[in-house]
């Protein structure tokens, strides 16, 4: 008989062990139903099958259920009792870890090094101190994980002689002390200790590569990176990133090129590497090659394209993510946004919204702001302003970024209001937030109130005002018909005028036809920026107005032998997530073409029966009226309003873009268009926004 049981305790002790894996297993996975499941149905329960139910608890976040089993338990053992505690530090509840550490019949070594380094991964370092000061007895691990703790903190003296009071020093220890020291970029230190190691890994080679990077000592970590004895994929990735990081795009793609593993991380790099050195090709080429994609490798790629420009490609590599069930990261919605902000998609811009409230990524003040720029820009100042007000812990980024928006849309008295709430609510203005007051002074012709808060800037908010600042004043004087104050505040400037400044003057002379000043500008902008085209157009603009029309070919002659070129008119506009563009004169490219000429001949006629007269200075061309006048017509802004009315549904807003400014004509042509079809259409230009309804501009045709 006794023969039989022999075996047949064998066979349970293997069914257990088989038991606790498969606990285990399923824990990884998430299941917990499963491991449970597996638990009830072992026919000999040990010690070690209730501690493997209650980490499988703890691994999967639920601590109660865990304390519930561990209530439970017929008989405990030390390896019990440290799981408990292991399992409160891992899921965040230091309180309760301790008081569980307190109250256990007997500690090891591992229940003191359980608590003091949940402590340290808490930013709790006093507390691990403490702890580790009354420890009876530590090992190894005890002593490198309070060492961690104290470099954590940047207190890399005391960090080192900890380590020098260590009775054992690991090849860990040693390695954390070299980092340590690295990133404080006390590269001879970390040098001194890992020449003086008696035995490296990989890792210890791989911190000291990451020191000599992350310090800008790039040729440094090739040479160390080349006599490694052994390279994995981290070495690799972290010498990649050195060249990326500091701009030196062939030697990263040389790199990359021989890595004989390229980890998802590197893909990344070289993504963002390619992107900043405008590289937008190369970067598409290496995330197509990316096998194994994650949300940073859309995510970089995304970003290339929004910081290129390409706002479109971004919205298509967005959709195509979520298309393919890629939740996409923090960096990836906030790139999002801003080309939403950019094309004033405003229906896709509501979309990215929804899904950041499911993410409770819109709890986060800096994403806050990002979406209050966001429908700032497509035009949606009242949705704008319902964030604002909804968000408790607002910061002086949210306050600037709502007076900047009332501002571009031309409300100066409301911005204004909203800046005397920011400084009674005790937030410092900084510069940006004077940029946004004094353009809303500009943009409203508030001179008295702009001159006193200029004045005020360095006396009363210590804030030494900058080149933006004196443009925005000289844009200020200028816009007010005060163009010699305007030269008069250049040549007093304690900074050198820029080109922003010079060019304001520019816009000041064109508008009030101050030929003599604007002859001055056009000159220094010409030095400062030979290959922009804007100053040649302005004064030609100018020259066009007073009838100069030798002056206006010679200024053309000259452009054409510089190879200067004008920027073409563009706008667009979106319609059901799609957004559509139009050039100046041209709308043959677009399907709908015929719909879209059919609309504007009949608003012709409207506007005419309306009083309307096309306003001919606008056309620079010395050509006679009927041209001029067919010119007009097809302004891009003309265009994509037109388009806007066949395709935006009664009472939606008609929202369009430019990318420069709006001429005059059409200025007075979609006033008058909005009268006529009784519709709102809200413009935003190169400069600012015009509401249009009712045959008014919330501009006051002050722009």
């Amino acid at each position: 008989m006794r023969l039989l049981l022999i075996p047949f305790r064998a066979y349970c002790t293997r069914v257990t062990i088989s038991s606790n894996s498969l606990i285990a297993h399923y824990a990884r996975l998430g299941q917990i139903h499963n491991a449970h499941k597996i638990f009830d149905q072992m026919p000999d329960r040990n010690i070690s099958s209730w501690n493997s139910i209650i980490a499988a608890y703890f691994q999967n976040n639920q601590p109660w259920e865990a304390q519930k089993l561990f209530d439970r338990m017929p008989d405990r053992n030390i390896v019990s009792w440290n799981g408990l505690v292991s399992g409160y530090v891992k899921n965040g509840m230091l309180n309760k870890a301790r008081k569980v550490f307190d109250s256990m019949p007997e500690r090891n070594v591992v229940s003191w090094t359980t608590m003091v380094r949940g402590y340290v991964q808490k930013g709790m370092v006093s507390e691990a101190e403490s702890l580790f000061g009354q420890m009876p007895e530590k090992n190894v691990v005890s002593w490198t994980v309070m060492l961690g703790g104290l470099i954590q903190e940047g207190r890399i003296d005391e960090a080192r002689r900890l380590f020098d009071q260590m009775p054992e020093k690991d090849v860990v220890a040693r390695t954390n002390m070299i980092a340590g020291y690295c990133q404080e970029g006390r590269l001879a230190e970390a040098r001194e200790l890992f020449d003086e190691m008696p035995r490296r890994n990989v890792i210890s080679w791989t911190a000291m590569i990451s020191g000599y990077v992350h310090n800008q000592r790039v040729d440094v970590a090739r040479k160390l990176f080349e006599v490694m004895p052994e390279k994995n994929e981290v070495s690799w990735t972290a010498m990649l990133m050195g060249y990326t990081q500091s701009g030196r795009i062939r030697e990263a793609s040389e790199l990359f090129e021989a890595m004989p593993m390229r980890s998802v991380v590197a893909s990344n790099a070289m993504i963002l590497g390619f992107g900043q050195s405008g590289e937008v090709v190369k970067a598409r080429q290496v995330f197509d090659q990316t096998r194994d994609k994650d949300e940073g490798t859309w995510s970089a790629m995304i970003k290339v394209y929004e910081r290129k420009g390409l706002e479109l490609e971004a919205l298509e590599l967005f959709a195509s993510m979520q298309r393919r069930g890629v939740r996409p990261n923090f960096p990836s919605f906030i790139s999002v946004l801003s080309v939403c902000a950019s094309l004033a998609s405003l229906d896709y811009g509501r979309q990215v919204h929804t899904q950041l409230v499911r993410c409770h990524f819109d709890l986060d003040v800096y994403v806050v702001s990002v979406l209050i720029t966001m429908y700032i820009k497509c035009g949606n100042l009242m949705k704008a302003k319902q964030i604002f007000d909804s968000f408790a812990l607002k910061d002086v980024v949210m306050w600037n970024s709502i007076v900047t928006g009332y501002a571009q849309h031309g409300l100066g008295e409301e911005a204004l209001e909203i800046f005397r709430d920011m400084c009674s609510m005790g937030f410092a203005p900084d510069d940006i937030t004077f940029i946004g007051v004094l353009s809303a002074c500009s943009y409203t012709g508030k001179v008295e109130e702009g001159l006193e808060l200029f004045e005020s800037m360095k006396s009363k908010y210590q804030v030494e005002p900058r080149t933006e600042h004196y443009a925005c004043m000289v844009d200020l004087l200028g816009r007010a018909g005060k163009v010699n104050e305007a030269m008069d505040l250049i040549e007093k400037m304690p900074v050198e005028a820029d080109s922003i400044i010079w060019g304001s003057l520019l816009g000041a002379c064109r508008t009030h036809t101050r030929l003599d000043l604007a002859e001055v500008a056009a000159k220094k902008l010409l030095q400062l920026e030979p290959s922009n085209a804007g100053p040649c157009i302005l004064l030609s603009n100018i020259y066009a107005s007073k009838g100069r029309w030798r002056d206006v070919a010679e200024l053309r002659e000259n452009m054409k032998a510089r190879s200067v070129s004008k920027s073409p008119g563009c706008s667009w506009i979106e319609v059901e997530k799609k957004v559509h563009m139009f050039t100046g004169g041209d709308s043959m490219g677009h399907p709908e073409h015929p719909m879209i000429i059919k609309m504007l001949e009949r608003l012709v006629g409207l506007l005419k029966e309306a009083g309307y007269s096309p306003d001919g200075s606008f056309v620079l061309h010395d050509v006679d009226e009927e041209e001029k006048v067919h010119s007009l017509r097809y302004h891009s802004e003309k265009l994509a309003v037109a388009y806007g009315l066949l395709k935006v549904p009664e009472p939606v807003p008609i929202r369009v873009m430019k990318n420069l400014r709006v001429c005059g004509d059409c200025h007075s042509a979609i006033k008058l268009i909005a009268k006529v079809t009784g519709r709102e259409i809200i413009l935003r230009d190169a400069n600012r926004f015009h509401h249009f309804k009712d045959g008014l501009c919330s501009c006051r045709d002050y722009w």
